[in-house]
């Protein structure tokens, strides 16, 4: 999804700085004319680079939006899910972000510019299973919104953009995790999330699979940096609208009673989870 905003940006005439954690990532992108910036953002020294590499542009361009896209996923019930994994979620999805904010504020506040956050339908609707990721998402959105008022005086614009399924890599690189966390969980914990954790992967790839495509969530999120007058928040994919209406009407317990039900569908046995 980073890759396709990166090109879709340099297609309507932006200078694109693209941050990639490899050399070999950026090939592509160089050859589309964007530039590739090796850029961990949980990295002190990587964020010190960039925020140098804009402020010597050597045709003095100004920096004029941010978007925030770097990010992890987890899966896994809360009772197992290690500390440190809780921990390294946190850092990439939210206090990377917010080192890199805090670094690139000074060129934003001079240049009136824009700062988009992408979150994750799953910022504003959690389920069993998804609580690491989910936590780190409303997380963000908590941030962005402090962050929205603190700097409006300022003229710089604060947007969250929501995707539900999109079509990429990261929804198998971050179930990789769970064959190690169900070998760790006691026969007590078994019993009680066994089902859960197996049903993870199939769940995620049936939400995947019905999702956009990098292209079309590409467009939206350039929409959020190039509107004149731009929403505080977008919604992509009609399922993740959705849901995201639902949860703002709907009580607790029917939501829960509604992502049980769609998780049981993937369930391995015919036992049903228990709350």
């Amino acid at each position: 999804m980073g890759a396709a905003t990166a090109l879709e940006l340099a297609r309507r005439g932006f200078h694109v700085l693209a941050g990639v954690r490899r050399d070999s990532d950026g090939t592509a992108l160089r050859a589309a004319g964007i530039e590739p910036v090796i850029l961990d953002i949980t990295d002190p020294d990587h964020i010190a680079a960039l925020v140098a590499r804009i402020a010597g542009d050597p045709q003095r361009r100004p920096l004029r939006a941010v978007v925030n896209n770097a990010g992890i996923p987890g899966a896994g019930p809360i009772e197992v899910t290690p500390l440190d994994q809780w921990r390294r979620i946190f850092e990439v999805n939210l206090f990377g972000h917010v080192a890199l904010i805090q670094a690139l504020l000074p060129a934003l506040v001079r240049s009136k510019g824009r700062i988009v956050n992408i979150s994750s339908l799953n910022g504003k609707l959690s389920m069993a299973g998804y609580g690491p990721y989910a936590s780190s998402k409303y997380a963000l959105e908590a941030m962005s919104d402090a962050l929205r008022n603190e700097v409006a005086p300022y003229g710089v614009q604060v947007v969250v953009v929501e995707p539900g399924g999109v079509k990429t890599e990261m929804a198998g690189t971050g179930l990789a995790g769970l064959d190690r966390l169900s070998a760790g969980m006691t026969p007590e914990q078994n019993a009680r999330y066994g089902d859960l954790v197996q049903a993870l992967p199939s769940h995620v790839a049936a939400f995947t699979k019905a999702g956009v495509t990098s292209e079309v969530a590409a467009r939206t999120i350039a929409g959020a940096v190039t509107d004149r007058r731009p929403r505080t928040r977008y919604v992509i994919g009609a399922t993740a609208g959705f849901l995201i209406r639902a949860s703002r009407i709907l009580p607790d317990r029917v939501l829960d009673r509604m992502t049980t039900s769609d998780l049981r569908k993937h369930y391995p046995r015919t036992t049903a989870p228990r709350h």
